[in-house]
């Protein structure tokens, strides 16, 4: 059967299209948005499928969800902003601007460690439970006054939900404002981009309600777990333990979680990360200045990552090219748990981003998002 797919793509970019539709058509996808933009337009902006598991609602235009790590990629271009504004320094200690971080020795800890996976704060000591990440004041109190789990700087474990708060509590000391509010006001509205951290109730009616995978033991998770460290890994994925279902909660949606609880579609994904691709411009709107795109680049960590256990290499918020990722030295990207990607090159001025509501059993690459890549990135 034929799944229904509406939207635009250029001749060009065909290819997109076909592999798009083959993969709803397939059924390895329930419902999907896709976009491709080449210096600051839209070449592809397609979408289909359904929004729910009984194929009931058609995936529409302005249909948006949550897309777990994908956010991350928001967090990181809020620090960016600030950082090519001189407002922020990423090589300055963190405490110069948050003081209660240099408790437990975490002095030295520079605001770039955050950014790069690479602080030792992959997870929080104290037992929380899901709920308590709509806790935005004990989430950061506790990170403040945690040790790090290993020496900062030296190595990347993937902070996969404390890097939000670590980032968003900088930003909100410099700025002013909540990590959500700071995005929404200097990259959402300006750009016209449907992309939410923190989603108001107004939008409820538009969500695609995630699809779980099967529940996976953390070895299956992983991967190559054999590689990670494992105390640290289940410290880091298993407290508080957020699944599928979690994106189901209303208090999921409305709490503001930088890491994690981003909701949009590709379009909109591609909309605000085109700034990246683009030198910092994207649809009449400058963001950052050239100088603070490439800033992105800006190596990190390069080995393997103590929590996922595959090699990474990580600049200043986004991933960046290695033997596990082979793409242009041009090109950062990063994805979301599921398999949620956004992949930017500011070599070619071009930015792909793929969301969908079925989600894979894994944290760390999808075969459907990597074919959307390929299709658009040989076009």
């Amino acid at each position: 059967m034929t799944a229904e797919m509406h939207g635009m793509c250029t001749d060009r970019f065909a290819a997109v299209r076909d592999t798009l539709q083959r993969s709803l058509d397939e059924g390895r996808d329930v419902g999907a948005s896709v976009a491709v933009f080449l210096d600051g337009e839209p070449v592809v902006d397609l979408w289909g499928g359904s929004a729910d598991p009984e194929r009931s609602v058609p995936w529409g235009p302005d249909t948006i969800t949550n897309v777990f790590s994908t956010t991350k990629t928001m967090t990181a271009l809020c620090a960016l902003i600030l950082a090519d504004r001189g407002e922020l320094d990423v090589h300055a200690p963190v405490a110069r601007y948050w003081p209660e971080f240099k408790a437990s020795g975490k002095e030295g800890v520079e605001v770039r460690h955050l950014l790069g996976h690479t602080a030792g704060l992959s997870g929080w000591a104290e037992p929380l439970a899901p709920e308590d990440l709509a806790d935005w004041e004990r989430c950061t109190s506790l990170l403040a006054a945690q040790e790090p789990w290993w020496e900062p700087g030296s190595a990347s474990g993937y902070h996969a939900a404390t890097q939000g708060y670590l980032v968003g509590e900088v930003v909100r000391r410099v700025s002013g404002r909540t990590l959500g509010t700071f995005f929404r006001e200097e990259v959402a509205e300006p750009l016209g981009a449907d992309f939410h951290i923190g989603l108001p109730a107004s939008a409820d009616g538009r969500v695609a309600r995630l699809i779980p995978h099967a529940p996976t033991e953390l070895d299956a998770i992983l991967g190559d777990a054999a590689l990670a460290d494992r105390a640290i890994a289940e410290r880091t994925l298993g407290n508080p333990s957020i699944t599928g279902e979690t994106s189901w909660e209303t208090w999921w949606r409305r709490a503001e979680i930088p890491a994690a609880n981003g909701h949009g579609n590709a379009r909109s994904v591609a909309t605000v990360q085109s700034v990246l691709a683009c030198g910092g411009e994207s649809g009449g709107v400058r963001l950052l200045s050239p100088s603070g795109c490439r800033a992105v680049f800006e190596e990190q960590s390069n080995g393997i990552d103590l929590v996922l256990g595959v090699p990474l290499r990580f600049g200043l918020g986004f991933g960046l090219a290695n033997e596990l990722a082979p793409v242009g030295p041009g090109a950062c990207f990063w994805g979301g748990y599921g398999g949620s990607l956004v992949f930017i090159d500011q070599d070619a001025r071009l930015c792909v981003a793929y969301v969908m509501n079925k989600m894979a059993d894994n944290l760390v690459g999808d075969r459907r998002g990597m074919e959307i890549l390929l299709a658009a990135a040989t076009a």
